[in-house]
Parts: C-alpha cells; structure tokens; sequence
C-alpha cells in the first residue's frame, strides 16, 4: 500500500461519531498551497511521514484525515478514535499538538478548538465536584465564590500569611489561596502554613458560622504532590491546588486518582498558559487548555476577567460556556476569574461571566486602605449587590468598606 500526503486531504471527508476533530487556523510554509500543508499537518500528527511509503498492512484506519479548509486558513482534522491511548492525555496531546508545531511546512499552526467524541472522552475521570463546591464546601449558594490570595504573593512568613487569610475569612471571602509559586519556601514552609492557616480558618468559621477553606498550592514532583494532598487532607482541608501546566498532564491525572480517595476539589492554576496562547497566530488556545483540564479532572480552573483585570483578554465567556456545558454527562468545572480584580469592577465582570464564577481578588482586597478585612468586607458587599440588582453606589451607602474601596479605585482596570 502506498502512502503519500495526498492520503490526508479528503475535502469531503465526514467525520464519524468517533473521530476526534481538531480545529487549527494554519499559515503554510512558504510556496505551500493551504491544501498541501493541511494534508502535512494530518500526516504529521498520525502516521505519515515526509517521504513515500510502501508498506504490506492497510494503516489507513490509523490516519488522520484533513477536510474542511476555509480562506482564513483554518483547517479540520478528523483523528480516528483507534490512534489514541484511552485516558492518557499526554498520549493524545503528542498526535494534536506535537511535532507539527515545529514543521517547516507551515509558518504558523494553532490548535483552536477540539470536537470531543464519547467514546475518548469517557476514558477520562473529568471533575469529581465541579461547581458544587459551592454548596458542597462553602456556603455560597446562590452567589459566586469568592477567594483571595495573601499580598505581597511570596515572602511573607507563616504567622502572617496566616493571619492575613483570618482576617480575609471574617471579613468575607470562602477562601484563602496560595499563590502559584508559594509552595515549599523556607520564609513559608508548606506543612507550617498549612498548620497555621487551618487553625486561623477554623477560627474565623466559628466566628463568623459559615464554612471557610484553603487553596492549598501541592505543586511540585509528582510523588511530593500526593503527599502534600494527604497532608492537606489529614488536616482538614478540602481543596488542593495544583499549577496544572508547569507540574504537567501525567502528574495532574496522578493527583486526580489520589483526590478522589481523599475527596479533595483540584483548584487548577494556568500559570505557563501565555507561552502556548498568547500568540493568536500559533500554539495552543486557552479554550483547548480548558478541554484538556476538564478531561483530566479539575473542580476550578482560572479563566480571565473578560479584559478587565490585568492579564491579556481571550475569550473567557466561551471557555466558562464550554466548561460548564454538557459533555455526555462529565461534571462540569467552576470558571474562576482573577488578575487585576477588585470591588469597582466586579459588577461588570459578573454581567459579562454571569453568577456561576469563583471571583479572586489579591491587590483589590489587601489594597483597601483600611486593610484586609475591610476589603474581603467590599468585595464580599460588591458581590452581593449584583446578585441583589442593587448597584455598587446603592450598596457602598450602607458598606462603608466597598465605599472606601470605590473612592479608592474608581470602575477602573489595573495595568
């Protein structure tokens, strides 16, 4: 049988309900027609090669198959279901977005979008909590989630750090957050700060009577990660977090398993995600990054703010949308919107995501001039006001907190 690239251009090509479609916006290589360097980036991620086979056995049920080009440049490609490795991400992202991220026949290649078959995404666990731990954790029923990070986000010692998320707990906020590169540091040592933070989080539930908890950041060696979660579990947490994308896919799905023993949530930071999809010409969209995070397991996972924090805008809407849509059944995963946030603009950010978010604010609450309390105290009120119909100006009458905070940093966004 012989195999060339023309074998992976069929425009007319249907997908079965199997095939794994891809969605990339391709810029071919220098003297390469769009259709020639779409049958290459077919070839390339199944099981052709850049010179002409002649092979005994028909492979053709192993290839994959480019259809559909449009004159912007993107282009489909259907992956049969046998070319994968059930449930091991690391596998299908070496096919997807592997070496023709590198091929000279293209200039630029993103991976956009993905269509998910069942069949391939059920091997996957998915969230084992999803958006219930809101209700499930936390006393947040009917309102978003709200979690900040202590400031300055690395250098603070134990009892501060400690201290700070007390104050933020009874001031207002469900939960304390590490940031994503605190873990082991000498200044904060891991198993110290989460001693301390437990006991100032228990604390600040009797006080205040309802239920608090702790974003613990478990990041690090894969063995090291498991262990921080039982640590984190033997001492009453809930939730662990994880920088899914430094710490990689094969060690996010090991902590995964062992969380479902212990019956944490995965808060899943994207630090890294900008070296993959800030360029929109070429890499990996966030939406996939999304796609990926969800099959692998992930209770939250940050998303953006819309533009009107401090990170870059991407299409956060349509990722919370596909985070939260059905996909045969796999719980859905609770957006988080964070990065430049603070009272003044949490009313326009929650009109653009809607209530279904956790709401993470750092600077916006450690900022307050009156403190951390008073600004766990605004955020908490600037929250309430929108799912109330109440504008921000109507609740700060009442909170003098969210008051201090609006005469402080205006509706703007940070830079």
């Amino acid at each position: 049988m012989g195999i060339e690239y023309d074998d992976f251009l069929d425009e007319s090509y249907t997908p079965t309900s199997d095939d794994l479609v891809c969605t990339f916006r391709v810029a071919p290589g220098e003297g390469m027609s769009l259709e020639a360097a779409a049958a290459r980036v077919a070839s390339e991620s199944s099981n052709g090669t850049w010179a002409a086979l002649d092979v005994d056995s028909d492979i053709s049920r192993l290839s994959a198959m480019a259809f559909d080009l449009s004159d912007d440049g993107l282009v489909k490609v259907a992956y049969p279901d046998a070319l994968f490795e059930p449930g091991s991400l690391a596998q299908v992202l070496s096919c997807i977005a592997g070496n023709i991220m590198g091929m000279k026949a293209v200039d630029t290649i993103r991976l956009v979008d993905c269509e998910w078959p069942e069949q391939l995404t059920s091997s996957f666990p998915g969230p084992q909590f999803g958006s219930d731990v809101l209700t499930q954790f936390l006393d947040a029923d009917g309102r978003p989630g709200l979690a900040t990070v202590p400031k300055p986000k690395v250098g603070l010692p134990t009892e501060e750090h400690a201290r700070i998320g007390y104050d933020a707990w009874v001031g207002g906020v469900d939960l304390l957050k590490d940031d994503e590169n605190l873990t082991d540091q000498n200044f904060n040592p891991f198993e110290r700060r989460v001693t301390e933070s437990f006991e100032m989080r228990d604390r600040a539930q009797e006080e205040t009577g309802e239920r608090k908890d702790y974003l613990v950041n478990i990041t690090a060696e894969t063995d090291e990660m498991v262990r921080r979660a039982e640590y984190v579990a033997d001492h009453g947490g809930s939730f662990v977090m994880v920088d899914i994308i430094t710490a990689g896919w094969s060690s996010l799905q090991t902590v995964r398993r062992r969380t479902e023993d212990l019956g944490l949530a995965i808060h899943a930071h994207r630090a890294m995600h900008a070296a993959f999809d800030r360029l929109p010409e070429h890499g990996v969209s966030m939406r996939c990054l999304a796609q990926f995070a969800r099959l692998a397991g992930v209770d939250h996972l940050h998303t953006g703010t819309v533009g009107l924090g401090k990170l870059e805008n991407e299409d956060t809407v349509g990722i919370n949308d596909w985070l939260t849509s059905d996909l045969y059944g796999m719980r859905d995963v609770l957006p988080v919107a964070s990065g430049g946030l603070h009272p003044g603009i949490v009313d326009a950010l929650l009109d653009a995501t809607g209530p279904e978010v956790m709401v993470q604010a750092g600077g916006g609450i450690h900022g307050h001039p009156d403190g951390t309390r008073a600004g766990a105290e605004a955020l908490r009120a600037a929250t309430e006001a929108w799912v109330d119909g109440e504008t921000l100006d109507e609740r700060a009458e009442r909170v003098p907190a969210l008051r201090t905070a609006l005469d402080k940093w205006g509706t703007e966004s940070p830079r």
